[in-house]
């Protein structure tokens, strides 16, 4: 009986630590949980990601989080619902201002322009002066604010006090465009495309007015954005690679981007689909890290002077660490 009640005894204590290992093995999550915009731009190189299974390849499983907005997003990287967002460096370095650890890596420098009609007599930003302009993102987006710092130095000209401006949502201003309500817009890239696609033509783009005001080159506009803590204990370093040999994917496969459309990720037709697909090429970073760094830096600057604390708080200066320097860039 005793020989009977040690066996059960030492059974019991194996199945108890095959349970222990089993529930380990279930808590090693290698799941990254980023949070998009439900119809964001960045879902296409998520899909695709997903497609060519380049997150299992780089030892990770991608959860694509769908959120209505980007404030959404923001509320569930700072409350933990999700790993890794997409936003500016700006509203990085602000929180890094407020003493949280969020930092930033390069997605896209795909920026917005102003459009106009292609048979418009507009031919520069000083030719703006008088227009009825919409512009997406409100009075304090950076494209805007970038502008109107090119207009003032460029031409003389105050575009905020000297235009009859119409802030809206980016669809709603591309419409008013389109049925000519507006003599120009400033718009985000892909409604850019759009309208490119339908005989619209730049007048000038933000990177311009970024460069005419002191960048030496394409500033990121947007990237992936996690915690440093996150990083440190986590596979950002995979997620990054993963990244970059998915856009490598959709820089040289033309087949990618109709695989997305038939798939219906890309709801656009297929003069719009060639127009959003050379302009995400052209966005996809390709500077060195200190370039970047030094240029947003430059940037920041500028935004600072014409946006004021509204735009980017108490700190005179992008706070350190902005950028993460965890894999090269």
């Amino acid at each position: 009986m005793k020989w009977c009640i040690a066996v059960l005894r030492g059974l019991v204590s194996s199945l108890l630590l095959l349970s222990v290992s089993s529930l380990s093995v279930a808590h090693a999550d290698n799941t990254i949980r980023v949070g998009v915009l439900k119809y964001g731009t960045v879902n296409w190189e998520l899909k695709s990601m997903q497609h060519h299974a380049l997150d299992e390849a780089n030892g990770f499983t991608l959860e694509i989080v769908p959120f209505a907005g980007g404030d959404a997003t923001r509320i569930a990287l700072l409350g933990g619902e999700v790993d890794v967002i997409v936003s500016d460096w700006l509203w990085v370095s602000r929180q890094r201002a407020e003493g949280r650890d969020l930092t930033f890596v390069p997605y896209s420098s795909s920026v917005g322009s102003i459009m106009v009609p292609g048979d418009s007599q507009l031919q520069d930003l000083g030719d703006l002066k008088g227009q009825r302009v919409g512009v997406a993102g409100g009075p304090l987006d950076k494209s805007w604010l970038l502008l109107q710092g090119m207009a003032r130095q460029d031409h003389g000209i105050d575009l905020n006090a000297e235009n009859d401006i119409v802030f809206g949502a980016p669809p709603l201003l591309a419409e008013k465009a389109r049925d000519g309500e507006l003599d120009a817009v400033l718009n985000y890239w892909h409604y850019c495309a759009r309208l490119e696609a339908d005989g619209f033509r730049r007048l000038v783009s933000a990177e311009e007015a970024a460069n005419a005001l002191g960048s030496t080159g394409p500033v990121s506009a947007i990237g992936y954005v996690f915690s440093d803590a996150w990083a440190a204990e986590n596979l950002a370093s995979a997620f990054v690679k993963a990244s970059r040999e998915t856009k490598q994917i959709m820089n040289d496969s033309d087949g990618e981007w109709q695989r997305l459309a038939d798939n219906g990720d890309i709801k656009d037709g297929p003069a719009a689909l060639r127009v959003l697909r050379d302009r995400f090429r052209e966005g996809i970073p390709a500077r060195s890290h200190e370039e970047e760094v030094h240029d947003a830096g430059v940037i920041y600057g500028v935004l600072g002077e014409l946006g004021g604390k509204k735009l980017i708080g108490d700190s005179s200066r992008m706070v350190e660490g902005t950028y993460w320097n965890g894999a090269p860039l």
